[in-house]
């Protein structure tokens, strides 16, 4: 009997923890992972609509998890934010989103973090659903930048890494403020 049961309890499928992923849309993501040595947390998860469609799932990853964007912005360490997409979206559309951001949510930028979005958008190219872009900052290296699954580069300076970031959580998001609460984990 002993025998049966030590068979059976070894046999079941592992299953994970009911609370180490989230889903939204379709989209699951862990609720931490682990960037250049950094266990980093979900901070929050929100959908991106642009009048009635749905463009994008986002998430937010930090090392010290905050519902004020000031505190994130203000910490130099690594953090994630993915965009994963469900519905196609062009890269002119894309781009025109970035610039707008940046004008939005960073005043005066400088000419090297305007040219650091011209690079972004040089990384960019037509997304399509179920693709995703991912910028991973890491203090001392960059963002690094992966579109589609694929390494664009790294674009250096804690300046930049704000910039994008603000694009989101900053005082004029261009997903607007349910989205920026939701990417906080206000609600």
């Amino acid at each position: 009997m002993l025998l049966l049961l030590t068979t059976l309890v070894l046999s079941a499928p592992a299953v994970a923890p009911a609370d180490s992923t989230r889903t939204m849309n379709g989209v699951t993501v862990p609720v931490a992972i682990e960037v250049a040595g950094h266990r980093l947390t979900l901070n929050g998860m929100a959908l991106r609509k642009k009048v009635i469609f749905k463009v994008y799932v986002a998430t937010l990853y930090v090392a010290t998890p905050s519902h004020d964007a000031a505190a994130i912005l203000a910490e130099d360490a690594p953090r994630r934010m993915e965009m994963h997409f469900i519905r196609n979206v062009d890269k002119g559309k894309i781009c025109d989103a970035w610039n707008e951001g940046l004008d939005r949510n960073t005043p005066n930028p400088s000419a090297e973090l305007r040219q650091d979005f011209v690079q972004l958008c040089d990384y960019m190219g037509d997304i399509k659903d179920g693709q995703s872009f991912v910028f991973t900052y890491v203090p001392g290296e960059g963002t690094k930048v992966v579109v589609a699954g694929t390494d664009k580069g790294t674009i250096q300076g804690k300046e930049f890494a704000d910039a994008i970031l603000n694009t989101w959580i900053g005082p004029d998001p261009g997903p607007g403020d349910g989205f920026k609460k939701k990417i906080l984990g206000e609600s």
